[in-house]
């Protein structure tokens, strides 16, 4: 709610913690002429240095911080190999959950310092799988604020709730309605927990300041029975609105959001119906949604190199998808149009791919009502027949590619995959539900019912399976190999828009981004050690894009080579682990 202690509380401890920016050469902060420490004393800025033990004492007493922590000076080394310890201690992930939210809260540069050191330990932990947990349980877990909350009771006066948020230069926003979260259904505003875990990837994958972030969870009901009788949800206890109330009350959001701070990027996440929004705003504001746009052009980016290993030629693909919502019609979408791009028409793309959903196969003659996203898909030449089962469709349609995007734990059981491994010498399995509990089969069974031969990615993580003496690796599609590219480039860009064409480079670029030696290693995508360095290149590739459209607003760097073009990005995305940011600042 406006003025809400709750609000200014957040405001205050996010202040506190991300007002100290790096030097030039390290930070995208020094784009932006209205930093918080700027013209500023250090008496002045006393209240937004957190004391921190790396510290020199010239720092402390300079920013009126001397005394408040230990008196040694210790090394960033010295500060991680403590944090690490104490994470260790923890027993359940959710535990390790909440640990590393209050680091966060309490020490941005630290927390990020850590996650940058120990990326493949730390992101699980702060995003999936973790993060659909800590959802679930948000309304027990909640110890202190975090992000902005903006309720239905709010519309119409919108901008002033985001007057409440005091960092002045946010770049970029997350927002969700709460109505899908991962697979987990409506949370209403339990799925804070979402925006929060993708703005901590933002920073950790691309370098965005974390003070130029936005956590925004939209408070407009919940259809949610046990969270509506919980005492102990914070949320308003009301029905979902109506799809209309909702579109009206988007549209004071992205109105006020671009008043408040022009230009900012806007990414949708796991809205139940995100079609319409991201049709409205998509040529309007710099704005997109993950889970269609996001999650089609990683997992296109995985088809592109899964392909170059099966030999079979695209005009032969037949794809199968359990689970027809958004995130599959996005992926199936991003794979047309690559289709298209490798010399099919329109319509042959189109035809390479059979959907199932609660009802079957997705028919033109099936006799219901299709949902609007599913009508482009759907199939008409079924001879009047109708395959209600999973088992059913595999055996009509003979796929080279089943994908899942159903939530159905175990959906691709054992007689599936070895029909897979019968009708193909390299089969390509995706299940891409989230989290790993709704996975539609793990990575051992992949293996064990293929014979070793499937091709495989997945929406969540999972561990190597030793398989007849084989170290068998396995692929993680995850969005963070491409959101925080895009959302990189829209900033540093000044994208008007995020066009699909944008989106469909970072595809590309994602899948030239892996390295020979990742390929024979059974990859498909590049190891998540080397995350910025993706993202450098995904960024530029979209920026590239952008150019090529005219939607950028940057001309300083319209001519620079690749290789400069990669340094300029490199120049301007924050990273805690080099230097001491404070003394960046005097």
């Amino acid at each position: 709610m406006p003025g809400s202690p709750a609000t200014t509380r957040l405001s205050s401890s996010v202040a506190a913690t991300a007002a100290i920016k790096m030097s030039p050469d390290q930070s995208i902060q020094n784009e932006s002429s209205n930093s918080p420490m700027e013209n500023n004393s250090p008496s002045k800025q006393r209240a937004n240095i957190h004391p921190d033990t790396s510290y020199s004492i010239e720092l402390r007493k300079t920013f009126g911080v001397h005394g408040l922590t230990p008196p040694n000076v210790e090394s960033h080394t010295l500060q991680l190999t403590r944090c690490l310890k104490q994470l260790a201690s923890k027993t359940t992930p959710i535990e390790k959950y909440t640990y590393l939210s209050n680091l966060r809260n309490s020490n941005v540069h630290l927390f990020y310092r850590l996650v940058l050191t120990n990326f493949t330990t730390i992101a699980p932990l702060i995003y999936t799988p973790v993060v659909g947990e800590a959802c679930l349980k948000w309304h027990e877990i909640y110890q202190q604020p975090e992000g902005l909350y903006i309720s239905y009771k709010d519309r119409g006066h919108i901008y002033e709730v985001l007057q409440n948020w005091q960092q002045l230069n946010v770049e970029i926003t997350v927002v969700t309605d709460g109505s899908r979260i991962l697979g987990l259904g409506d949370l209403g505003i339990n799925g804070m927990g979402i925006p929060v875990g993708k703005l901590a990837l933002y920073t950790g994958c691309a370098g965005i300041r974390p003070e130029a972030t936005l956590p925004l969870c939209l408070d407009l009901g919940t259809s949610n029975k046990e969270l509506l009788a919980s005492p102990l949800y914070m949320g308003a206890k009301m029905p979902k609105v109506s799809e209309q109330e909702e579109a009206d009350f988007l549209d004071e959001l992205m109105v006020a959001l671009n008043k408040k701070w022009p230009g900012i990027v806007v990414q949708f996440e796991d809205f139940k119906n995100p079609f319409p929004a991201l049709e409205r705003y998509q040529h309007k504001y710099s704005m997109f949604n993950d889970d269609i746009q996001g999650t089609g052009a990683v997992i296109l980016a995985g088809i592109i190199n899964a392909l170059k290993k099966s030999g079979v030629p695209v005009k032969e693909q037949r794809a199968v998808f359990m689970g027809a919502g958004s995130a599959g019609v996005g992926v199936a979408k991003q794979i047309v149009e690559y289709f298209i791009k490798e010399g099919l028409t329109e319509d042959e793309a189109r035809r390479c791919f059979w959907f199932v959903d609660t009802k079957g196969l997705i028919t033109d003659d099936r006799g219901d009502r299709l949902a609007q996203h599913k009508v482009y898909f759907s199939r008409d030449d079924n001879k009047g027949l109708q395959f209600k089962t999973l088992p059913e469709v595999v055996d009509f349609v003979k796929p080279t590619i089943l994908m899942g995007l159903s939530t159905m734990r175990g959906i691709f059981d054992e007689h599936i995959l070895k029909t897979m491994a019968k009708l193909n010498p390299n089969p390509i399995i995706f299940p891409l539900s989230n989290p790993s509990s709704n996975s539609e089969c793990t990575f051992e069974e992949a293996i064990k019912h293929t014979n070793g031969t499937a091709i495989f990615a997945s929406g969540s993580p999972f561990q190597p399976y030793l398989y007849n003496d084989e170290i068998m690796i396995p692929s993680q599609g995850n969005n963070m190999y491409v959101f925080p590219g895009i959302g990189l480039a829209a900033i540093l860009g000044k994208s008007v828009h995020i066009s699909n064409s944008m989106i469909y480079a970072s595809a590309v670029a994602l899948s030239n981004a892996i390295t020979p030696a990742e390929l024979t290693d059974g990859r498909l995508y590049p190891e998540l050690d080397r995350i910025r360095e993706v993202s450098v290149v995904v960024a530029r590739e979209v920026i590239r894009e952008a150019q090529r459209q005219g939607l950028d607003r940057e001309p300083s760097i319209r001519d620079l080579g690749d290789r400069e073009l990669d340094r300029w990005i490199r120049e301007r995305m924050y990273d805690p682990t080099k230097g001491d940011v404070l003394r960046a600042n005097l």
